[in-house]
């Protein structure tokens, strides 16, 4: 693992966090998790399983800190750790195609759906989290919102990280492209 690599990592968490922070809570407490999507872009310029384990532990303890829902830390290192490496796998899968905007854009949303889906499986039934509502009503109120927001986030972000990465010298799948 190479300190520029980690480094911009460490950028890409902290630019997630600080967005993550700010953004209000919706239903129950719960909101969109840009830092999903500084993950999904950490994935997409180091796709190995070493950056994909840190980013997602990382991203997952971090967001289940700054979480507002209610026993939200271990449903948050869970779901960023089953979303990381599906991602990364379908990354692999797609390697030849996953350098269009277009076709990440639907990865980016796909995991969002499976982020959402794992997190609330877990809060809900494994630790019955007590919030009022139901899987769906969290499903639709709050995940398929944080879909939109986080497709909109990443075709705006990702360009712009790919055009500074390849102007720097750093070691990422784009700059090997």
């Amino acid at each position: 693992m190479n300190t520029k690599n980690l480094v911009l990592m460490a950028l890409l968490v902290g630019v997630g966090a600080a967005l993550y922070v700010v953004t209000p809570g919706m239903v129950n407490g719960m909101k969109p998790d840009f830092m999903l999507t500084m993950m999904f872009i950490g994935i997409l310029l180091f796709p190995t399983v070493k950056e994909t384990f840190l980013l997602s532990l990382v991203t997952g303890v971090l967001s289940g800190l700054f979480t507002t829902f209610p026993a939200g830390l271990t449903p948050n290192i869970i779901d960023k750790a089953v979303t990381g490496f599906v991602f990364l796998a379908a990354v692999v899968v797609l390697k030849k195609v996953v350098s269009n905007v277009a076709v990440s854009a639907v990865l980016v949303g796909l995991g969002t759906i499976l982020s959402g889906s794992v997190f609330l499986s877990v809060a809900l039934f494994v630790f019955n989290a007590n919030v009022g509502s139901t899987f769906a009503v969290l499903f639709v109120g709050v995940v398929l919102p944080a879909v939109a927001f986080n497709v909109v986030a990443f075709v705006i972000i990702y360009p712009i990280v790919t055009k500074l990465v390849k102007r720097s010298k750093f070691s990422t799948a784009i700059s090997q492209a």
